[in-house]
């Protein structure tokens, strides 16, 4: 093999597994948000779970025993949103952040508002679901799943200055500006012009998730947050921007609501 071509395929060797997994995930995910309820209710539950312990174990020098209690915690604390009054659902959901911070041994100021960040995120996406219903949380997905996709293409295939070399090296400004098109495009397509700005903020709040786990993992020294997912890595890696833009979106819908569509 010339050296262009070990090149090329060093480029694109990722790939393969990369879209086997994307499409395992978005089969079981479009699942889920169709049918919604329980099925999609449970499945971010589990996904939560799994999410702060891989934080856990990341930020814990691998630790595993104090990472699978928090993981436990926070499905526990998320599948009790389903039951608590609204008053108390901030304080369950900020307490998952304490409480796994307790066992840090650094950085607990870092991992306790990244903790308590995906709570809310995940929190955001039964909330979309349930109120907004199906239509809105397919285009939150769109938005995340059309920026990643795009980025990622035009960052290999374009390449050029890096976005924020010093937390997410591979990152371009052609792959993020290329992800802001994309989703501006997804904006138009799901409600007109009423969601062109607000689906390029979305897909801003996602790249700055994924900046959000690279930064902690470049501070860990950890290439991936576990090896669940070929191709990806672990929940945290595939759903890091998913919680950002997540978090933007309750945020707006809490502030100033969500244009009907």
């Amino acid at each position: 093999m010339s050296g262009a071509q070990e090149k090329t395929a060093g480029r694109w060797g990722d790939l393969p597994a990369r879209m086997a997994s994307a499409v395992v995930m978005l089969l079981v995910g479009g699942v889920a948000i169709w049918q919604g309820g329980v099925l999609f209710h449970e499945l971010v539950v589990l996904i939560c779970g799994v999410m702060v312990w891989e934080l856990t174990r990341m930020m814990n020098g691998g630790e595993m025993r104090g990472a699978v209690l928090m993981g436990v915690i926070a499905s526990g604390a998320m599948f009790a949103t389903h039951f608590l009054p609204g008053t108390a659902l901030a304080p369950v959901l900020a307490a998952v952040g304490f409480a796994g911070a307790s066992q840090i041994k650094k950085d607990r100021l870092i991992y306790g508002a990244y903790a308590i960040g995906l709570m809310f995120a995940c929190y955001g996406l039964i909330v979309l679901r349930d109120v907004r219903g199906a239509y809105w949380l397919i285009w939150l997905v769109s938005v995340v799943v059309a920026t990643d996709v795009a980025g990622y293409f035009a960052g290999r295939i374009l390449g050029g200055p890096k976005f924020w070399p010093k937390v997410s090296p591979k990152k371009t400004w052609s792959g993020t500006i290329a992800g802001w098109v994309a989703a501006a495009l997804v904006g138009m397509a799901f409600g007109g012009t009423a969601l062109i700005v607000i689906s390029i903020l979305t897909s801003f709040a996602s790249q700055m998730g994924d900046a959000a786990e690279s930064a902690i993992k470049r501070r860990t020294g950890i290439k991936d947050s576990s090896n669940l997912i070929p191709g990806h890595g672990g929940l945290l890696d595939r759903f890091d921007a998913m919680m950002g833009a997540a978090l933007l979106v309750l945020l707006m819908g809490a502030v100033l609501g969500l244009p009907a569509t």
